[in-house]
């Protein structure tokens, strides 16, 4: 697996994920149609001009959540992970708009066994990702169920 068992992973781990994505209108649109989220801020161009700061359509943020996490799993997760425990500490400092490229960020700020399962430990993950020009445009604190290595 190209994910890391609970025992590898150490507190202070960065990664700086090498997969980026320039999000596009059909991404936005889709997400927030597959929600069912009906803000027009994310599906009406004439009602963001006029009603927006920006004057433009803003993508979904829990659509940029799951892309800024998304991206971290083949690094971190991929296969080694039981489940996402809970996020929070979810902010949206800068907004994202269709064409912006998204870059991630992954840092291990905890670890620690499980209570309750001897063949799992718990992971404290931060996530952070940026636009194409440097500005942060989410972050957020994520604990993970993470494998141990078989014995």
């Amino acid at each position: 697996m190209a994910g890391l068992w609970y025992e590898e992973f150490e507190i202070g781990m960065e990664w700086q994920h090498p997969i980026t994505r320039t999000v596009t209108e059909m991404d936005n649109i889709l997400f927030t149609a597959l929600t069912h989220n009906p803000q027009p801020l994310h599906l009406d161009e004439e009602f963001a001009k006029e009603n927006s700061q920006f004057g433009q359509r803003l993508v979904n943020s829990i659509f940029t959540l799951g892309l800024m996490i998304g991206v971290s799993v083949e690094e971190t997760t991929l296969g080694t992970t039981v489940g996402n425990l809970g996020m929070t500490d979810c902010v949206f400092r800068n907004p994202v708009f269709h064409g912006d490229t998204i870059t991630s960020c992954t840092k291990v700020l905890d670890k620690r066994e499980s209570r309750s399962r001897p063949e799992v430990g718990i992971v404290t993950f931060e996530h952070w990702a940026v636009n194409q020009r440097g500005e942060e445009v989410a972050r957020c604190k994520r604990q993970g169920m993470m494998k141990k290595r078989p014995s």
